[in-house]
């Protein structure tokens, strides 16, 4: 289990550093410098000049992942019966690596279209989602058996939800960025004064925006939830990480419309929007495991 740990840890990272490249590539205005794929303008190293180094850094670290994923799978596959929840995350990962690839390729044919960027996007952070799942399920196999602190059920579903909707907000989010709507509402709550608007920009904007409110909604009825009622300190951890990043993520967004987006505000705004959406990811897997393995004692006596 140690070494399929150390293996997950390794593709999150590098996944991750894709990602976060791919998003800061977009930004940059150089999504599109390599017009062709999987080389770039014919050669598999071109001249880097007019933004190109930055793409084709992109691919570099794509390129990277495979390697990494192909060695948690495989050494995933031998230890499937040692550890059950193994099995459904080394699912997840291959198929999600699989789609991960292809869009790759589409969204280069189709230009950066915000629906692709969307998927790509999306796809990717599920991808990421799955390799700290993967991390987790190793590092639990490495415990010795414990009692599992006591974790309701109605957590794990807030968890869950507060998971989705961040997962929602930052997609969302990420088509306000690829269709250049950020700037479509320039007021603050509303969109030019008004609350209804009517063009499609306002529209996704002020959609964006509801949606990032349930969000913090969510968490904070999660993180009342985790120290109210009983839950193990990395479950609570987790949470209050996530509503922390919540919060900055709410200052992010306001700075970015009072400045005008400037681009490293949009990348920090990105790179947030990830690291919340892995908080509560992380955060609901600890109290899955806690309450699964709650109800396997249970049984047991």
């Amino acid at each position: 289990m140690k070494t399929l740990r150390h293996l997950s840890a390794a593709a999150i990272l590098i996944a991750l550093g894709t990602v976060l490249l791919g998003s800061w590539t977009r930004i940059n205005g150089a999504g599109m410098t390599c017009p062709d794929w999987p080389l770039c303008h014919g050669m598999l190293i071109p001249s880097f000049a007019d933004g190109t180094i930055w793409e084709w850094s992109h691919r570099l670290f794509a390129f990277m992942v495979a390697p990494l994923v192909v060695a948690v799978m495989i050494v995933a596959w031998r230890l499937r019966d040692q550890a059950p929840l193994v099995r459904p995350a080394l699912t997840a990962i291959g198929i999600l690596f699989a789609v991960q690839v292809a869009l790759g390729a589409a969204t280069v044919h189709l230009g950066n279209s915000p629906i692709s960027v969307v998927l790509h996007w999306g796809t990717a952070m599920a991808f990421v989602a799955s390799l700290c799942a993967m991390y987790i399920f190793a590092r639990e196999g490495e415990r010795a058996p414990r009692d599992a602190a006591p974790t309701e059920i109605a957590l794990v579903g807030m968890l869950t939800g507060t998971a989705v909707i961040a997962f929602a907000t930052m997609c969302i989010g990420a088509y306000v960025s690829s269709s250049g709507d950020g700037l479509a509402c320039l007021s603050i709550p509303g969109c030019a004064g008004n609350v209804v608007v009517y063009s499609p920009g306002q529209f996704v904007q002020m959609l964006h925006r509801a949606i990032a409110a349930a969000t913090l909604l969510l968490a904070a009825m999660s993180f009342a939830l985790a120290w109210v009622r009983p839950a193990a300190r990395r479950v609570r951890v987790a949470v209050s990480t996530g509503l922390v990043l919540v919060f900055v993520q709410v200052v992010l967004g306001l700075l970015n419309v009072a400045l005008r987006l400037p681009m490293d505000l949009r990348e920090a705004h990105a790179f947030n929007a990830a690291l919340l959406f892995l908080s509560f990811v992380v955060a609901a897997l600890f109290a899955a495991i806690d309450a699964y393995a709650i109800r396997t004692q249970t049984a047991a006596e």
